[in-house]
């Protein structure tokens, strides 16, 4: 199976920090979902929490009541968690869908789905265990990527995406999946650009968003359903 790379410990060779360093930025964009919606939640759970950092930076703005729970299945990353947990933050290396009572405010799937090979089955099986969810999916699918289609084959074998999405294609599914999306916006771009590349998709984003993310790519979007 494609997940067996992030339980033998192939995928951390590749990335050693787990990518922490995008953790600050995309916490950032999680409270600005859920400041915008006005969600304040009591309980969080992110699955596939990776080093943990984004729970540790969203404890930083929380309600010091707030618990905050991170499932991981990678035994290597969550190692990486330990060093975070505290009183109110806790990890554990396990599938949450085999926690049959387990029910949170908000769940977190940041950029998880895009690995899974069934995701289907995850987003089903979570469906209950919280009112709310926050997803956030890479946008690998635009005109670029598709005309010169090693970026995408780069991005399965550096990244392991092996499922990719436009955001008309993400919205669709989710609702597909019986979810209602409640809010959604584009984040990023966090791929690797020249100076150069910024300053076009920057340009291009102010005159057409839309049309910047489906032409020249490199964003991702962030979901908010129930």
């Amino acid at each position: 199976m494609f997940e067996n790379i992030y339980t033998s410990g192939d995928y951390l060779a590749k990335h050693p920090p787990w990518h922490i360093e995008d953790s600050p930025g995309k916490a950032e964009q999680i409270m600005r979902m859920m400041a915008q919606n006005k969600i304040m939640p009591e309980s969080i759970c992110e699955v596939g929490c990776g080093a943990g950092e984004i729970l540790k930076q969203l404890q930083q703005h929380m309600d010091s009541q707030c618990m905050l729970w991170g499932y991981e299945i990678s035994p290597q990353a969550y190692e990486l968690c330990k060093s975070r947990e505290n009183a109110k933050l806790h990890f554990k290396l396990a599938d949450i869908r085999q926690e049959k009572d387990t029910v949170f405010d908000l769940i977190l799937l940041i950029d998880i789905i895009e690995h899974l090979e069934d995701y289907s089955s995850l987003l089903r099986e979570i469906k209950p265990k919280s009112r709310y969810k926050i997803l956030h999916i890479p946008l690998d699918l635009s005109m670029l990527n598709v005309v010169n289609d090693s970026v995408i084959l780069k991005t399965r074998e550096t990244y392991g995406h092996i499922h990719y999405f436009t955001r008309k294609i993400a919205l669709q599914m989710l609702k597909d999946l019986g979810y209602e999306v409640i809010d959604n916006f584009y984040t990023g771009p966090y791929a690797d650009f020249s100076t150069t590349q910024k300053l076009v998709r920057k340009l291009s984003f102010a005159i057409h968003r839309d049309l910047a993310v489906r032409v020249l790519g490199g964003w991702s979007l962030l979901v908010l359903e129930k």
